[in-house]
């Protein structure tokens, strides 16, 4: 590891926030706990490092883990343009860091991005994916087919929040009455509003594998690493079906699904998430 690489390294062993360079001279904000084979979580929309410290605390028990904030959150920087390779050269930076090999845990778009680090030849152990939001059969539901030219509307006007708003109930499913609420707990949506100009970002991510065709097998030939894909039994069956297309085109690749929980199970019960990513994980 060089100096280009790397820097704040009074908290790259636990016990605070350190940084490491990526290929385009961003800064990636992160955390590191415990000891053991390294695992970087990769984060979904809308979200930070922050949604996945209790998860990171579970799995630090077993392994090395680095929490980072994707670019444009937390405390990361960013680039004024972006492309996904972007973020993909950042996972490889934190992996280089790592000793050259890392697995990687992704939850959401954040799996999706995971997928695309282990496709484009970033150096993965084993990959464990918690709902990569595909819509791989016609008739589920997915994302309007103008959703970045709306989010990227809403944004150029400076409308964060409605961008939040307008993914929460046309992306996430979530009903208006349950997006007006948050808006109650003011920490939490300030929170949310600014992560809004990286919605873009993950929308970019799901390219367009949200259009209820089946996934193109070419675009992920290069992940050939063990993958766990998990799913929760009260999420939408979409989400099944999706994971169950995943699983069947890639070589090492299994499917489970987690009786009681949903799509927010990583933040809200990782106690229940972290046993199936551990026993992964150690092979």
């Amino acid at each position: 590891m060089t100096a280009d690489h790397a820097r704040a390294q009074s908290g790259a062993d636990g016990g605070g926030v350190a940084a490491v360079v990526s290929a385009d001279g961003t800064e990636i904000a992160y955390e590191r706990s415990g000891s053991g084979p390294a695992v970087v979580l990769v984060a979904s929309a809308l979200a930070d490092r922050s949604d996945t410290v209790k998860l990171a605390a579970l799995l630090a028990e077993h392994f090395t883990v680095v929490n980072y904030d994707r670019r444009g959150r937390g405390a990361s920087g960013d680039a004024d343009a972006y492309a996904v390779d972007r973020e993909i050269e950042d996972i490889a930076a934190l992996v280089d860091q790592l000793g050259g090999s890392a697995s990687l845990f992704g939850s959401s778009s954040g799996a999706v991005l995971a997928l695309r680090a282990a496709a484009s030849g970033v150096k993965v152990d084993r990959l464990a994916l918690y709902e990569p939001p595909f819509v791989v059969a016609r008739g589920d539901a997915g994302p309007p087919l103008d959703l970045a030219e709306q989010v990227g509307g809403l944004l150029a006007q400076g409308r964060d929040g409605d961008a939040v708003r307008y993914f929460m109930t046309k992306v996430q499913g979530m009903p208006g009455i349950a997006v007006s609420f948050m808006k109650l707990m003011p920490k939490i949506w300030k929170n949310l509003v600014g992560l809004a100009r990286t919605l873009p970002y993950d929308i970019a991510v799901m390219g367009d594998t949200q259009q209820g065709r089946p996934l193109d097998e070419g675009e992920w030939k290069g992940v050939d690493v063990p993958t766990l894909v998990l799913t929760g039994g009260k999420s939408p069956a979409a989400f099944r079906r999706a994971a169950g297309a995943l699983a069947g085109i890639l070589p090492k690749a299994d499917h489970r699904t987690l009786p009681g929980l949903d799509h927010g199970a990583v933040v809200m019960a990782p106690k229940k998430v972290a046993p199936e990513i551990i026993r992964f994980m150690k092979g």
